[in-house]
């Protein structure tokens, strides 16, 4: 028997079963409130760089890179005296994160083009499509080749060629957003069109495609969390479609991960909202020197340094610098020491984002 290979796009399945148009009301109605909320949030900036962080280092999880929240903040402040290959590599993905969104703000499509772009800011190469063959799928446990994608380039090209008017052009199958998505990371995946970084790439692929679709306005919906919950799940419904065409478990399996992570997201959201009007009754009421962007500066970076306070707020070193120690002085930020240079910590928000209780001694002085 033929081993399974991808053929273009739309395939000849029935995916809009009872069961599949039964879970779409409340995938949509989740995602729907967790657009809503997003807005409420003034500078969008502080979504995308916070929700930003967390999806880096759970996608990059996946691939067995690993790296801890402190390393990746530390890895934003650019300090020599620090260096994890890891989380530049993480780092490497919140880039690719953000040129990629620009990107389709920008041209209004998901192209090739932006595919590449993800690719090679991941990897920092232009390896672009694979050419060479030799490339398979292996259990992570026995070793044992469980699928090989195409190996001819010619064929790469044709069936991504395919998948880019299958993600920009509705007439070709009128089927909801969501079920495409589902068909749209199932089909990358299986094409694996790049040598290294498929996963991180197919991940960001989901969320562009939801903002394509205006079912959400900033890349804050992200699915790497739900797939690390369900690693062994993900893999084996991926492979069934290959072996079975089990597409309704399948598209099941991405609608229940919509929906439980638009969930998680909005809880997150609602907490970080909380924790912000919190700090700024505190700045409000205790320091001349407060601002909006003094605000948004302390819940942009978890791990702030006078250098982004000098940008952000246009005031000088000292400034900048007299306005951190104050702050550090008083028992909102942690001021540390890293190298040469000093940063500062919004220990608050960096428990709430590691899965803590924010602590809540000065928040108790306030109220």
């Amino acid at each position: 028997m033929k081993p399974w290979q991808p053929t273009e796009l739309p395939l000849d399945f029935d995916m809009e079963t009872k069961r599949v148009l039964k879970a779409l009301p409340s995938a949509h109605a989740a995602l729907a409130e967790l657009k809503g909320i997003a807005s409420t949030i003034p500078d969008q900036s502080i979504l995308i760089n916070t929700l930003g962080f967390q999806e880096a280092k759970d996608s990059s999880a996946i691939e067995n890179i690993i790296t801890t929240h402190d390393a990746l903040f530390k890895s934003e402040l650019h300090f020599d005296g620090f260096k994890s290959l890891q989380a530049k590599e993480v780092q490497n993905y919140i880039a690719a994160l953000k040129k990629s969104y620009t990107l389709l703000s920008k041209e209004g499509i998901l192209t090739n083009r932006t595919i590449l772009l993800i690719q090679q800011t991941l990897e920092m190469n232009h390896a672009g499509f694979r050419k060479l063959p030799g490339t398979s799928l292996k259990h992570a446990l026995s070793g044992e080749v469980i699928y090989t994608p195409p190996q001819n380039p010619d064929e790469i090209i044709r069936l991504m060629s395919n998948l880019e008017l299958y993600i920009n052009n509705p007439k070709i199958q009128d089927y909801d957003p969501l079920i495409k998505m589902a068909i749209i990371h199932f089909q990358f995946e299986s094409i694996h069109p790049f040598y290294d970084g498929n996963g991180r790439t197919g991940r960001i692929i989901n969320i562009l495609y939801l903002i394509l679709e205006k079912l959400q306005s900033v890349p804050i919906l992200y699915l790497s969390n739900y797939i690390i919950r369900n690693k062994s799940d993900y893999y084996t419904h991926l492979q069934k479609v290959r072996d079975e065409a089990s597409w309704e478990d399948w598209i099941l399996f991405m609608l229940k991960g919509v929906e439980e992570t638009a969930k998680a997201t909005i809880a997150l959201i609602q907490a970080i909202k909380v924790l912000m009007l919190q700090f700024k009754h505190r700045l409000r009421d205790h320091y001349k020197f407060y601002s909006q962007e003094l605000l948004n500066n302390l819940f942009k970076h978890p791990y702030t340094k006078i250098e982004f306070v000098v940008r952000d707020l246009g005031v000088s070193r000292l400034t900048a610098a007299n306005y951190l120690n104050k702050l550090s002085e008083d028992g909102l930020l942690v001021k540390k020491k890293l190298g040469t240079g000093n940063y500062y910590v919004n220990d608050a928000l960096y428990q709430l984002l590691t899965g803590g209780k924010p602590p809540k001694k000065w928040i108790m002085d306030n109220e």
